[in-house]
Parts: structure tokens; C-alpha cells; sequence
């Protein structure tokens, strides 16, 4: 579904790059990323040209779509540091942990941003909004 409104319109050197790593229609998250860091633009540009493009982003880094045959990998995680709990809980918004804040998290304590995804699944916390605006 086009979020972009009427007449919008690709950037051609953002076109040619996405167009260019992008296999049978799907961008993997990583790439998109990728493109984003690669040409100095916000991951919301990359993900609103995507969506212009037709191309279906896919394999979210945070487990959270793209997966075959489930669209999600993430699974609850069994155990939780006090200290991710309590880093997650201070980053919500609105209820809701934004993907840049799981990212951040799981810098800050050097951990996978599965692992992220994964407390906050166990929490029954949703992940939202996507950097790139898939969700």
C-alpha cells in the first residue's frame, strides 16, 4: 500500500540503489540500512521509497516480519536481565518500545537486537514504530 501520497516520487539516485540490491522485489532490513547510511538519508526515506518501488521489505532485524514460513522469528525470551527489563520499560512511548530505542538498547548493552525483540515479546510489549515505517 503506497503511504506516500499522490505524485509522490523517487529520489533517482535512491531508485538506482535500491532497485540495484534489491532481489525478486524484497529489500532485506539490513540493506535497506545499508542504502540509508550509504547515501545519507533517514531509514524513513529508504523505507517510503521501498514502498513507491513496490519492493516488499523483508527480514527485520528485530525478528519482527519477513520470515518464511512465519512472517515473525522473534520468540519470548525465557530470561531477562532486571537491568534490559528496566531499560526497556524507561523507553517506551505511548506503551509501545520505537524500533530506534530497541537498536539503541541493544547497543548500550552490547547485546543482539533479537534479544531486545525478544524481552519485549516476553513482556508483551510491542515494538513500534518501525524505523523504516513498515509498521
Amino acid at each position: 500500500m503506497n503511504r506516500n501520497g499522490p505524485g509522490a516520487v523517487v529520489d533517482p539516485v535512491l531508485r538506482d540503489a535500491l532497485l540495484k540490491r534489491a532481489a525478486e522485489g524484497k529489500l532485506p532490513c539490513a540493506v535497506a540500512f545499508d542504502v540509508a547510511k550509504r547515501l545519507g538519508v533517514l531509514p524513513d526515506a529508504v523505507g517510503r521509497a521501498a514502498d513507491l518501488l513496490e519492493l516488499r521489505l523483508v527480514k527485520c532485524q528485530l525478528g519482527l516480519f519477513g520470515y518464511r514460513p512465519k512472517k515473525s522469528i522473534v520468540k519470548p525470551a525465557a530470561s531477562k536481565t532486571p537491568e534490559l527489563e528496566k531499560a526497556i520499560l524507561a523507553g517506551l512511548v505511548n506503551d509501545r518500545l520505537p524500533c530506534k530505542t530497541a537498536w539503541d538498547t541493544a547497543k548500550q548493552f552490547g547485546i543482539h537486537k533479537m534479544k531486545v525483540s525478544a524481552a519485549c515479546d516476553a513482556m508483551r510489549i510491542k515494538i513500534r514504530p518501525c524505523q523504516l515505517g513498515a509498521f
